[in-house]
């Protein structure tokens, strides 16, 4: 379980990344069903990237695998091609979404939006290691 205080951290640990590389973000927690604990739109991250964030998040956690791995088996002739239009289409098979992990077992993820695949995962990190 993820508690409403934890999924804050992850969000405060996020945004303070966020604010550090000068991005502005969409970042998401999910809890271990998938579900919306919390988001947060920072001031000036794209309205595009709200979706974004939380479908990376519920991904990670529908798959429990970062979006960043399981974009690399997604492509044309990978073992998970065409998994993006499974789920009603809310599978993110970009970077930007991670497992929260809890004594060895996945009780969340977060998801983050609004700039690079290479930023979205580094900020998501940060969140990682918040929680």
């Amino acid at each position: 379980m993820v508690t409403l205080q934890e999924a804050r951290k992850v969000i405060g640990g996020a945004e303070k990344k966020a604010i550090e590389i000068g991005q502005p973000m969409n970042i998401a927690v999910v809890d271990e069903g998938g579900n919306l604990i919390s988001h947060v739109r920072m001031d000036g991250a794209w309205i595009g990237s709200i979706d974004i964030a939380i479908n990376k998040a519920f991904t990670s956690r529908a798959f429990d695998i970062s979006t960043k791995d399981l974009a690399q088996h997604s492509h044309s002739g990978g073992q998970f091609f065409g998994i993006h239009v499974s789920n009603h289409g809310r599978v993110m098979v970009f970077a930007g979404g991670i497992p929260l992990k809890r004594n060895g077992k996945i009780v969340g993820a977060v998801g983050v939006s609004g700039g690079s695949g290479e930023q979205d995962h580094m900020v998501a990190e940060a969140g990682v290691m918040a929680f």
